[in-house]
């Protein structure tokens, strides 16, 4: 098993049981001592491969490039264009997501941890 297939099996286990992604992510990269955007990272790279995400092609070696192959090339080239669109946007509506949580999660904590703040700076005077 890789590191990324257990980030992602931890992280859909964490958020089954009722936790936001980005929690999750931020709690696994806290108890792995790793950057928050390496979870976040890895995660997606393995959801890529699970759920059958595209990847390039490998190049053939031609001795001569005729007129119809470069054609051939650059349609698929562009095939893959569109498709990386849709790829970008549902990664980005996906952040959108986990961000909206955040910022809600922080703006209903804020008050306790104010207070708490608060009352640590009253036992200092």
């Amino acid at each position: 098993m890789t590191k990324a297939q257990e980030i992602y099996d931890k992280v859909n286990e964490l958020v089954s049981s009722g936790i936001e992604k980005s929690a999750a992510f931020r709690q696994l990269a806290e108890a792995a001592d790793r950057p928050y955007d390496s979870i976040r990272g890895s995660y997606y790279s393995h959801k890529k491969k699970v759920e059958g995400g595209e990847s390039r092609p490998s190049r053939t070696r031609r001795r001569e490039t005729t007129p119809e192959d470069a054609l051939a090339d650059a349609r698929a080239s562009l095939e893959r264009s569109i498709a990386a669109i849709d790829k970008e946007a549902e990664v980005a509506e996906e952040r959108a997501i986990e961000a909206t949580a955040e910022a809600k999660a922080l703006k209903a904590s804020a008050a306790d941890r104010k207070k708490a703040i608060t009352e640590r700076l009253e036992a200092l005077k």
